[in-house]
């Protein structure tokens, strides 16, 4: 049960009844410290303000109109007029009774959407690297986190696989004529992209050259394709390594590339010049658009089409969004890329909107993330300044993980003691990021993120094995428990309490496409578990009713926790 929203709905109607004008702000949250309730309302002093009265007298108003007598053994104003709302034992003890019987905790199923995630989206011929990390594993915990609520998710891996740069692989195999049918591999390909950017910038010939066969290559023409699809096979396959190792949903079913989309380019900009949005500037397609300007004040043009035939990214994007409404049937649409991404994606939003390729109703979100920088708060980059490769990256922290694990003298078989590491190393790579708010940079910590306390996968992971550590000790399953659930003091409640909250935490997720929020929550609740289990014996418990109320807990618990990492992509470990 989604404990905020059931008592928000009693509020808006209670504010409703007592005249408070519409679209107020006010908020229902948990409240922070214990003397305050369980929950609090917020907000009664600017509505009190805007109708003329006090906000005690507001509140006092409202309280008898609440109907909370079911959920709450006290409501009492405190301050100049917070409203906070203790939850009943009984009530409590009965939702985590019902919880308790359904494998999915009874979250509330959404009206299912059909909803695009586009995230990774890697470019071709070259490494996957650490600036690629958050986009592909926060996208893919949103994908997660949405089809487990309902939705019909459509994964998109936009990969970069068409454009400039490989106007200039094909440029610089034909020039030094390279055998590229032969068994090269993706480093080979860097290597060789690395050559031809530099003939590019250094010689003008090479670069008209590199725009000439970007534009075959876009025309269709059959050998450049050949040189083409040969390289982006090689990238995939590798990509596709990366995926597994991460635990990333990602597939080759859900990759839908640039050249997905180059067939609908030439019908795009001549049904935006014949709508009047585009217009030929010297011989290139131009869009105009006022709610963007330059550094002169002036309405900022967007270049569709180029002077010598070729088309840029902001063209196929337009065809990109124009075919996940019209073909795709979306909903809602999230982009998960950087903030420098943003300007560029507004504009083409404004764009389809015009055109009436995507109507209001449509959701188009920005999700923009920060950055990964080092503990001198640099970009992070190897010592030589270059960009760190994931592949190196997932190596270093499983390398990491076996020595941290190994120090441990576990005795187990070695294919055991492998997925142990291997679930340590991504899970922590993982959650360092996906604890923090994506929209902010953060620092990347070996230490800490492999750290068994704090707020870590570890420490997670650890919890969780510890309750199974104790359940297999019992040997008992819930279906063997016919006692009731008690809450005989503050331990036990709050534990609880925190196992109602995973409802509305999820919802506030998938609204807002922010997974620290997941983490915070998986994180207060390993915690608020390790002072239950210290200071509420389980299996020694006084009697058998306080043992097979504070087992459920335990299972609850267990299950919470499995289903919160797996969402997060996350995986757990029966034994450490």
């Amino acid at each position: 049960m989604n404990i905020q929203d059931f008592i928000s709905q009693k509020v808006s109607n209670a504010l409703i009844t007592v005249g408070a004008p519409k679209n107020t702000k006010w908020q229902v949250s948990t409240a922070r410290r214990a003397e305050f309730g369980d929950y609090q309302v917020n907000g009664i002093i600017s509505i009190a303000k805007s109708i003329g009265i006090s906000p005690r007298e507001l509140s006092k108003k409202i309280l008898p109109l609440l109907k909370l007598t079911d959920i709450a053994s006290k409501i009492e104003l405190s301050g100049a007029g917070f409203i906070n709302i203790f939850l009943n034992k009984q009530w409590i003890s009965k939702q985590i009774e019902f919880i308790l019987k359904n494998e999915q905790l009874v979250i509330k199923q959404m009206n299912p959407k059909t909803i695009i995630i586009d995230y990774s989206a890697p470019n071709i011929a070259k490494q996957m690297h650490v600036g690629h990390l958050r986009s592909t594993i926060i996208g893919d915990s949103i994908a997660r986190i949405l089809e487990f609520l309902g939705h019909k998710v459509i994964r998109a891996n936009h990969i970069g696989d068409w454009g400039t740069h490989f106007g200039m692989l094909i440029a610089y195999l034909e020039k030094n004529k390279k055998n590229y049918t032969s068994d090269i591999i993706l480093s080979d390909i860097e290597t060789f992209y690395r050559q031809a950017k530099k003939h590019y910038d250094e010689d003008e010939d090479f670069a008209k050259l590199s725009r000439h066969y970007v534009v075959k290559l876009q025309s269709g023409d059959k050998h450049c394709k050949e040189i083409w699809r040969k390289l982006v096979n090689i990238s995939i396959n590798k990509n596709q390594q990366i995926y597994h190792r991460l635990n990333v949903t990602l597939t080759k079913k859900d990759i839908m590339s640039e050249s997905f989309y180059n067939h609908m380019l030439p019908d795009i900009v001549t049904d935006l010049m014949s709508k009047g949005l585009a217009i030929n500037n010297n011989g290139a397609i131009v869009v105009y658009l006022n709610e963007f300007k330059n550094k002169n004040g002036d309405a900022m043009g967007v270049i569709i089409k180029k002077k010598d035939g070729g088309y840029l990214y902001t063209t196929t994007d337009i065809a990109c969004a124009k075919y996940r409404y019209e073909t795709l049937h979306a909903d809602r649409i999230i982009y998960y890329t950087d903030s420098r991404q943003h300007q560029h994606l507004m504009q083409v939003w404004a764009i389809v909107r015009k055109a009436g390729y995507i109507p209001e109703k449509v959701s188009l979100e920005h999700h923009m993330l920060g950055m990964m920088l080092d503990k001198n708060g640099k970009p992070f980059k190897t010592r030589d300044g270059g960009t760190i490769r994931l592949i190196d990256l997932l190596d270093e922290a499983v390398d990491r993980a076996s020595k941290l694990i190994r120090s441990k003298n576990l005795s187990m078989p070695e294919n055991k003691l492998q997925l142990i590491i291997q679930s340590i190393a991504v899970g922590a790579i993982k959650y360092a990021d996906l604890s923090k708010k994506r929209t902010t940079n953060y620092i990347f910590d070996w230490d800490k993120m492999l750290s068994f306390e704090g707020n870590t996968a570890p420490y997670i992971q650890y919890a969780y094995t510890r309750i199974v550590s104790l359940l297999k000790k019992e040997k008992i399953n819930l279906i063997d428990i016919n006692e009731s659930i008690v809450l005989t003091n503050e331990y036990e409640k709050k534990l609880a309490i925190r196992l109602l909250q995973f409802e509305e935490t999820i919802l506030t997720v998938a609204c807002e496409g922010l997974p620290h929020i997941m983490c915070s929550y998986l994180y207060k609740l390993a915690g608020l578990f390790s002072s239950f289990y210290e200071y509420c014996p389980i299996l020694n418990a006084e009697n058998n009713i306080l043992k097979c109320s504070r087992l459920k807990l335990a299972i609850l618990t267990k299950k919470t926790l499995k289903i919160g990492l797996k969402l997060l992509g996350i995986n757990t470990i029966e034994r450490m």
